[in-house]
């Protein structure tokens, strides 16, 4: 290992935290090595999330260095030869013991964790093969609906890309993409992404909606809405408003609108494959905490939704108590919202379901989406 990626190893290692998530860390470590070149930081990257996706398996007598070099053996391994582990080995190593009480776990789901997740984008509307052929080594899911999700399987650091700068396309994972494909929303219709972050999904919706209609983005971080600002403005999204909410009373505007999109927090189980650091900071109480809060959130939107919108509830989690119990709750106290037949474009040939699974074996992270119509008065 390169000594200069070692120190960075070392220095995300030893800095990560609960409180302090190691993708965080390492960007902050990233920018403050000024002039690092771009294949050095990768493979800090790499090295760092090896040790996280491997931790099970290294020997904590070891230097930190040491046990990101023998994490990064045990991937090349993997990679190439992954029935050498067996399947009692990873359902002991590779979770945390409480998971079982919380899920079934699959073990085609546990082998998926320990494979180094694929890379995302998504084209403007139309452009997906022209995206892909500009950036060479790219793969395209079969079937017109997922025509502008583009797998980017080269080397090359994208953010350093002019397409990207062009706004040509986002970095986000296939399951979120589904999300917005589940919105379906028209132009000109108004939409309320309730929980937006950094914007990726308003920035979907807006590319579904062809920039026309309105749509209102709010999160609890201000400064997750300024990045939402800058994304864009690179993407030349201008139908959008936002806005600062807690999840309280108080929402950020009286309008009904003809869709609302609840992208609730959560355990984020589903992102284990792309962020193993969570594996071994989430904890059993965090999963029943949070589904209050889906709970709540999902009762404080449903009043915005007009007679005949949809109201479309995401998690990035595959927990019992964050998905179906949540979506049970919801439709006891709500009546009036009727449950919409979603169908999985990643599994076209399986019928339409009342609720989707997307599980990380099928090529992106773990999401459960459900959506229901608000019956017309």
């Amino acid at each position: 290992m390169n000594f200069r990626v070692q120190k960075i190893v070392e220095a995300v290692l030893q800095h990560s935290s609960r409180a302090t998530p190691a993708d965080a860390v390492l960007r902050a470590e990233l920018k403050r090595q000024s002039g690092l070149p771009p294949d050095l930081a990768a493979s800090a990257a790499r090295a760092v999330f090896a040790w996280f996706r491997w931790r099970g398996w290294l020997d904590e007598s070891q230097s930190a260095a040491q046990q990101a070099q023998s994490a990064l053996l045990l991937q090349e391994r993997y990679n190439t030869r992954p029935e050498s582990f067996s399947d009692e080995e990873l359902l002991q190593r590779t979770v945390p013991s409480w998971l079982s009480e919380q899920m079934d776990i699959d073990l085609a789901w546990l082998r998926t964790l320990q494979h180094e997740p694929p890379l995302w984008l998504r084209a403007r509307a139309g452009k997906g093969k022209e995206l892909a052929a500009k950036l060479g080594e790219c793969w395209i899911p079969q079937g017109p609906t997922l025509a502008d999700a583009v797998q980017y399987r080269g080397r090359e650091d994208l953010f350093r890309a002019p397409e990207f700068h062009a706004g040509e396309f986002e970095v986000q994972d296939i399951s979120s993409q589904i999300v917005g494909l589940a919105c379906a929303p028209k132009p000109g219709e108004t939409w309320w992404d309730a929980c937006a972050g950094e914007g990726g999904k308003t920035l979907h919706l807006s590319d579904l909606m062809q920039n026309q209609g309105l749509i209102w983005a709010s999160d609890r971080a201000e400064w997750r809405l300024k990045r939402l600002k800058l994304r864009a403005a690179r993407a030349k999204v201008f139908n959008y408003r936002s806005a600062i909410w807690h999840g309280g009373v108080k929402i950020p505007t009286r309008t009904k609108f003809d869709g609302v999109l609840l992208d609730a927090p959560c355990s984020g189980l589903g992102t284990w494959q792309r962020n193993p650091h969570a594996r071994w900071t989430t904890r059993p109480e965090d999963v029943e905490e949070l589904a209050a809060v889906q709970k709540q959130l999902l009762r404080r939107v449903a009043a915005s939704v007009k007679p005949g919108g949809r109201l479309v509830y995401a998690v990035c989690t595959l927990t019992r108590a964050e998905t179906g119990e949540v979506a049970a709750a919801f439709e006891t106290e709500f009546p009036q919202f009727r449950k919409v037949p979603l169908v999985n474009p990643l599994r076209p040939e399986v019928a339409s379901q009342d609720s989707l699974w997307l599980w990380p074996k099928d090529g992106g992270n773990g999401m459960f989406i459900a959506a229901w119509q608000r019956e017309r008065e």
